[in-house]
């Protein structure tokens, strides 16, 4: 049998892109950091979300039924601390700049990319709920560099201009 923290020391090395999921609806505005964001399939367009069901703005997604993901491009680790912090959803906010897209889930003006979506199933798995999201619009920013995560530690990739020295 596999342990816990085996497996999350060897889920440590999937570098993995970073982003903000945020919700408005009828239960409020919340957001939090994640890195368990997937492409599902392109038609329809669909993302899976997955979401530790004890976290304090779970039912909140469930209610709202839509999420914006928000790809963080290099500059945006202050965003995604605050976002992982246990500052409140207000607190969290006020990093950024915000739009919004269809849906009303809150957007970050300059994100890498945002999706918006509508949750169209939610699947428990062990202590996660796997949200499954119909994209209905797309923002993509002219950034050319993201932020990941890897080994516990953010870091950049990406394209960034070659200086010739003369």
């Amino acid at each position: 049998m596999i342990e816990a923290t085996d497996f999350r020391d060897a889920m440590s090395l999937l570098t993995t892109a970073v982003n903000i999921i945020t919700t408005e609806g009828s239960a409020g505005v919340h957001g939090f950091t994640a890195s368990a964001v997937c492409s599902v399939t392109d038609t329809p367009p669909t993302l899976l979300v997955c979401m530790n069901q004890t976290s304090r703005s779970h039912g909140h997604f469930v209610e709202n039924k839509t999420l914006s993901v928000n790809v963080l491009g290099a500059q945006h680790e202050p965003i995604s601390n605050a976002f992982a912090s246990k500052l409140s959803s207000q607190e969290r906010f006020e990093y950024g700049s915000w739009s919004q897209l269809k849906t009303g889930a809150p957007v970050l003006e300059d994100a890498l990319v945002s999706f918006d979506c509508e949750i169209q199933d939610i699947q428990q798995v062990g202590t996660h709920s796997v949200f499954m999201c119909r994209v209905v619009a797309i923002r993509q920013s002219e950034q050319e560099e993201s932020l990941v995560y890897f080994n516990r530690a953010y870091s950049r990739v990406g394209q960034v201009d070659q200086v010739e020295i003369a």
